[in-house]
């Protein structure tokens, strides 16, 4: 698989990413041993970044889950763990009785990064993200919070989700950002429409893509897409695949980080690095309206 940049101080990483979120929330595999499956099936196809969050669980009963999923999934990889192996979490948001919520105050997110670190079972995180800004909490307090910790050694790079432009520029003046994850598939371009896949190009921030092929029920609607079909059909590969192409062909900067449930699954996805659409295809993509209803 080839490479990409994953930030201006950080290594190159695999060129699609893997996001852990669907092997640990609500229909999770009930066999943790097929999770795992799935974990070392894209570690073997050549992965080099897997993305987690403390919050992917089923409430804060179950914090931690997919951290600890993924150091168990290591542990036992045959090919054991190399030095380009990028594990990206993230703090700020709570899982009360199942729900998603925001909370980045400066000690909450110290708190859910010792615990990250615990959970991972390592002495420093290599790439923690602020899962999304609090209303309820100055921005800067928030990142200030990351930067203690980078200057304190327990996480490597820091990186951002949810943010805007204005956010990640203010961000900046206080520490390097090296990544930042936002929506972006053909249903919703919003990254796109508000400049902040371009910026990040700009500047070499890496933008993890996340729901690439749309996420829960959207996904379920690509099969069939009158415009993806021959596209599909002319690389031999699945109308999904053919959306991550997509998303993968907006900037170099940009790596794609889709879930999965199942081993056919992950691999599916991972055929779009085979392959590079013509611009002819891309423009057919970009003109269509991909529907949400």
């Amino acid at each position: 698989m080839q490479k990409r940049p994953l930030g201006p101080g950080a290594p190159n990483v695999s060129e699609m990413g893997f996001g852990g979120m669907p092997l640990s929330i609500q229909g999770r595999p009930s066999d943790e041993r097929e999770a795992i499956r799935v974990l070392h099936a894209v570690l073997d196809a050549g992965v080099t970044l897997i993305d987690t969050a403390d919050v992917y669980c089923l409430d804060d009963d179950d914090i931690g889950h997919n951290e600890r999923l993924i150091a168990k999934a290591l542990g036992s990889w045959s090919s054991g763990i190399g030095e380009q192996l990028v594990i990206a979490t993230k703090g700020g948001l709570t899982r009360p009785e199942g729900r998603w919520e925001r909370d980045a105050h400066p000690a909450k997110l110290r708190q859910a990064c010792e615990r990250s670190l615990q959970a991972l079972g390592v002495e420093r995180i290599d790439l923690y993200q602020l899962h999304a800004p609090d209303p309820k909490v100055p921005f800067a307090e928030s990142v200030g919070a990351l930067t203690e910790l980078k200057e304190e050694g327990k996480i490597r790079w820091v990186g951002l989700s949810n943010v805007s432009v204005a956010e990640i520029q203010e961000a900046e003046q206080l520490v390097q950002v090296e990544t930042v994850q936002n929506r972006l598939s053909p249903f919703f371009r919003e990254a796109l429409e508000s400049g902040v896949a371009r910026y990040c190009a700009h500047r070499g921030i890496g933008f993890l893509a996340y729901s690439p092929v749309g996420g829960g029920r959207l996904n379920k609607k690509l099969p069939d897409h009158p415009v993806l079909q021959p596209i599909a059909a002319r690389h031999g590969i699945s109308p999904h695949a053919v959306v991550l192409a997509w998303v993968m062909a907006q900037a170099d900067s940009v790596i794609p980080i889709p879930g999965a449930r199942t081993v056919e699954h992950a691999l599916d996805s991972h055929a779009a690095t085979s392959v590079r659409l013509s611009g002819d295809e891309l423009a057919a993509i970009d003109a269509t309206e991909f529907s949400t209803a």
